[in-house]
């Protein structure tokens, strides 16, 4: 009897744990789980990823020009040198994230959780951080011309480099 109690311990843990592993070769769709997954120089472009767990994902060149990625939950992901032009990262955890390089022209981060993210030289220019969380974020050489700052209201003027301005 104990030893049927624990081969069926073991055997609903395996079930468990294999649920939650992602599987990166899965195709894009809304709550795609690709942790830990590298997407690198792939086109994603107007691909729906809404609700995807993407955490410590690569999307290094990747293009997600127009994708949706709302409700994601990006933590620590790489999306350097990405083109995601009129993407949305609305309501995203990105906490950590690294955007360095990366093109993102009139990207929404409306409500996106940005903490300590990283957008070393990218291209900001008409992005919205209407109720974005920016603690610690490093927009270091950053374009951030034409972006609507976190109150919804205030628009970055035109060379607004490394600040809102």
């Amino acid at each position: 009897m104990r030893a049927s109690l624990f081969a069926l311990v073991l055997t609903a843990g395996a079930v468990i744990s294999t649920a939650a592993l992602a599987d990166c070769t899965d195709p894009p769709r809304p709550g795609v789980n690709w942790q830990r997954c590298r997407n690198d120089s792939r086109n994603f472009a107007k691909a729906n990823l809404s609700g995807a767990t993407i955490r410590d994902a690569k999307f290094e060149r990747a293009d997600l020009t127009g994708a949706d990625l709302s409700n994601a939950d990006g933590r620590r992901a790489k999306f350097v040198n990405v083109k995601a032009a009129n993407a949305s990262f609305e309501n995203a955890r990105l906490t950590e994230t690294d955007f360095t390089s990366a093109h993102l022209q009139g990207v929404s981060f409306r409500g996106a959780r940005l903490d300590r993210a990283r957008f070393y030289r990218a291209d900001l220019r008409g992005a919205d951080f209407t109720d974005a969380k920016l603690d610690g974020v490093d927009f270091l050489e950053a374009d951030l011309s034409g972006a609507t700052w976190v109150d919804g209201v205030t628009v970055c003027s035109e060379g607004s480099i490394s600040q809102c301005n």
